[in-house]
């Protein structure tokens, strides 16, 4: 997901690519390696090209979003995820002193005590899954099988005792310090529109109250599963991304594989694929597919916040006040249902 202080312009990616140049001296890099900006997105992701060691991947974090401590713990369960659930993700490569999340001052900035994180990992081939409209099913289908076993892993995994994730309850998502900013302050979201959305947020935290945070609905995610986030090659998938992980429903997962494009009307078939999927490899009891649609909404109201917060970032101008129009007609189509 997007942008913060990387979307703030030149000056500021001049010092993110000098960051990168020097965590990759940190990990004993060939000196004629280069590196070029994949994209810019919460975190500036490089192509790093080692004439030697060959192509891998590096990720420059925003500021003030993860303590090193929560990097670490992100990598560890994208570790035991290819270890113990058969779930492929990248692997991490490690500096020459052998850390996994390494640490450089930001060189040129206002204030000299400014530090990145950066996480060095494997280079894996593939492309986003997309163009055919008519393989998206079937990628859903695969996607929703892979949430399920992340879902079943997370549930029996024994975390390290120093892990820690943020959590996307609905204090983090619409409290008063929400993560990504106040869906109020979202693009186009004047008197009519605040009106809706605040029926809707009121019913969002009723529901999920009702609903419940037990360890069978509530636990480890990784909080951003759209296909985006999936490279397929050669008939295998790779899952990366893992920044937003963190605690909450099991269903917001599929909340976000939908980000977006909430109010198309593919979504309920897609819904359904990842369902289908999601049975091969876990359960979902009445209960939890009667709040499918609690969860969606969720979502969507958390990325009007989003994109009022992100307003730099490509999508978030794209979509703007549109995005906005779309929530309060999807809110107005969901309350009805609750009404009825």
């Amino acid at each position: 997901m997007g942008g913060h202080d990387l979307s703030a312009g030149g000056d500021v990616m001049d010092r993110v690519r000098r960051c990168a140049q020097d965590a990759l001296r940190a990990h004993g890099c060939h000196p004629d390696t280069s590196v070029e900006l994949l994209n810019v997105s919460e975190n500036a992701t490089f192509l790093v090209s080692d004439p030697e060691a060959g192509p891998s991947v590096l990720r420059v974090h925003r500021l003030g979003y993860h303590t090193e401590q929560e990097i670490a713990s992100e990598l560890a369960w994208m570790d035991a995820l290819r270890a113990e659930a058969g779930v492929r993700t990248p692997r991490v490569l490690p500096a020459a002193d052998g850390c996994r999340v390494v640490t450089v001052p930001e060189r040129g900035g206002a204030d000299p005590s400014t530090v990145r994180h950066c996480v060095r990992f494997e280079f894996l081939p593939g492309t986003e899954p997309g163009g055919d409209p008519a393989l998206t099913n079937g990628y859903f289908a695969e996607l929703g099988e892979i949430t399920a076993r992340m879902h079943r892993h997370a549930r029996e995994w024994s975390r390290p005792a120093w892990f820690t994730r943020f959590p996307w309850d609905y204090a983090a998502a619409f409290g008063p310090e929400a993560r990504w900013g106040r869906w109020q302050d979202g693009i186009g979201v004047g008197p009519s529109e605040r009106q809706i959305l605040a029926r809707l947020d009121e019913v969002l935290e009723a529901r999920l109250k009702a609903f419940g945070a037990g360890p069978e609905r509530y636990g480890l995610v990784h909080a951003d599963t759209r296909l985006a986030n999936l490279l397929v090659h050669d008939g295998s998938v790779s899952v990366i991304d893992f920044d937003d992980s963190g605690f909450s429903w099991y269903l917001y997962d599929l909340g976000t594989s939908v980000s977006f494009f909430e109010h198309s009307p593919e979504v309920p078939a897609l819904v359904d694929s990842w369902l289908e999927g999601y049975r091969r490899a876990g359960q979902l009891s009445a209960e939890d597919q009667a709040e499918i649609l609690t969860f969606i909404m969720f979502r969507r109201l958390l990325l009007v916040a989003w994109i009022g917060s992100h307003r730099a970032v490509d999508i978030a101008a794209e979509l703007g006040a549109g995005y906005t129009q779309g929530s309060c007609d999807l809110a107005e189509s969901y309350l009805s249902r609750q009404r009825s």
